[in-house]
This record gives C-alpha cells, sequence and structure tokens, in this order.
C-alpha cells in the first residue's frame, strides 16, 4: 500500500509559477513510477508528467513541456513539479499517482495509487 500527499497548490497569476510536492509513505518509493494529472472542472482527468522510478526518464503532455519539470528525490521519499508561466488553462486539481507495475506514462488507469489532490488557480 502506498499513501500520496499532496502540497503546494495556490492562486497565482498568469506567468507565475508553483512548486507541488507529492509525499509518499508505505512502500519503497523506488519501487515506482510517479505520474501527475490534471482535472478542471466538466473536463477529464489529463496526464501532466511522469518520471521513472530512478528519476532518469521524464514525460511531459504537450502542453506544459518546455514549462514544467518533474524530479524526484528517493531519499526523501518526495516528486516534485515544478510549473513555470503558468497559464489559466493550467487551472485545476492537481493529483499525484504511483504506478508500482508499469513504466511511467500517460495513462492514469495504469496507475494504483493516487492522492486526494491539491487545487491549482491561475487568474488572468
Amino acid at each position: 500500500q502506498v499513501q500520496l500527499v499532496e502540497s503546494g497548490g495556490g492562486l497565482v497569476q498568469t506567468g507565475g509559477s508553483l512548486r507541488l510536492s507529492c509525499a509518499a509513505s508505505g512502500r519503497t518509493f523506488s519501487d515506482y513510477a510517479v505520474g501527475w494529472f490534471r482535472q478542471a472542472p466538466g473536463k477529464e482527468r489529463e496526464f501532466v508528467a511522469a518520471i521513472s522510478r530512478s528519476g532518469a526518464t521524464t514525460y511531459y503532455a504537450a502542453s506544459v513541456k518546455g514549462r514544467f519539470t518533474i524530479s524526484r528525490d528517493n531519499a526523501k521519499n518526495t516528486v516534485s513539479l515544478h510549473m513555470n508561466s503558468l497559464k489559466p488553462e493550467d487551472m485545476g486539481v492537481y493529483y499525484c499517482a504511483a504506478n508500482t507495475t508499469y513504466n511511467a506514462g500517460p495513462t492514469p488507469r495504469l496507475y494504483d495509487y493516487w492522492g486526494q489532490g491539491t487545487q491549482v488557480t491561475v487568474s488572468s
């Protein structure tokens, strides 16, 4: 069993930055790949970024590539998402998810564990 807790969301102006964190407990952190997903009101949950178990490989949605950076610290059991140049379309609840079976990737149904989410609001 893995427990995930997100933090770092908030209100920011367009063009601003936020850093989200995902703290994990319950299992050896390096056993699982981690992804960030987001969901805006009335929309489906969408992939944002993912990172492999070792942290050597990262993946990004086209809409965030070049603006967002995912990283992990296996010694501290955390994954971070640095978000720069935020846009109103980046608004939503951001979820951290852990995948113990498959490689890191964009498919939500392949992730076994999910956090409760943290709200990101971008004012225009």
